[in-house]
């Protein structure tokens, strides 16, 4: 039995809502891939996914998010996979200033939910194309078919942002502060290897 495949096949048929995390530990595995970008990978996980720093509605602290975008004319995308509940997406409704960092650098942007008709389209055919897998669970899991009268008589229930640049005041960025552990893995493994030609 291919294992990684019946495991995704499996969770492919849960509602994709349903496995947004509620509990500590939850939010904590579902923040890990943060640390890539903290470690100094951001050039190379940028290309595919953003970093969304953004305010929390209750703290007023930058809170951090790490999610798939794609670009169309120059401007990128994301979808709120998990709907309405999803934390980040209650604080941009909030306070829609925030810094996005992809591949492209650190940039200051307005958060914009897309709701014309002729962009939810032509952002829904994007992510189709770029990765089918995903969005097809997206709609299935809101019961919605890959089709312009679906998408566009449920269009309340889908939810793609916009990033517009502004010169507003945005909260900072996240910082590279664990890429100093290369160096010392690199010392470590250095310090290693003299040993074993010493025995």
């Amino acid at each position: 039995m291919d294992l990684p495949k019946e495991f995704l096949k499996q969770l492919s048929n849960k509602k994709m809502q349903t496995l947004y995390p509620k509990n500590k530990m939850g939010k904590i595995l579902f923040k890990l891939p943060i640390y890539l970008w903290r470690l100094g990978l951001g050039p190379i996980v940028g290309k595919i996914l953003m970093i969304i720093t953004h305010t929390g509605r209750k703290s007023g602290t930058p809170r951090q998010t790490m999610v798939e975008y794609h670009s169309m004319n120059g401007i990128k995308y994301v979808v709120a996979a998990f709907g309405v509940q999803t934390q980040w997406y209650r604080n941009i409704l909030a306070n829609p200033q925030v810094t996005i960092q992809t591949s492209d650098g650190t940039e200051q942007m307005t958060a914009v939910r897309v709701t014309h008709d002729e962009e939810l389209m032509a952002v829904v055919e994007l992510f189709l194309r770029r990765d089918p897998p995903l969005m097809k669970w997206y709609l299935d899991s809101m019961d919605i078919q890959p089709n312009r009268d679906a998408i566009i008589a449920n269009k309340d229930n889908i939810i793609f942002i916009r990033f517009d640049p502004t010169n507003s005041p945005t909260p900072r960025g996240l910082d590279v502060d664990l890429a100093w552990i290369w160096p010392l893995l690199m010392l470590w493994g250095f310090i290693r290897r003299l040993f074993r030609r010493k025995k």
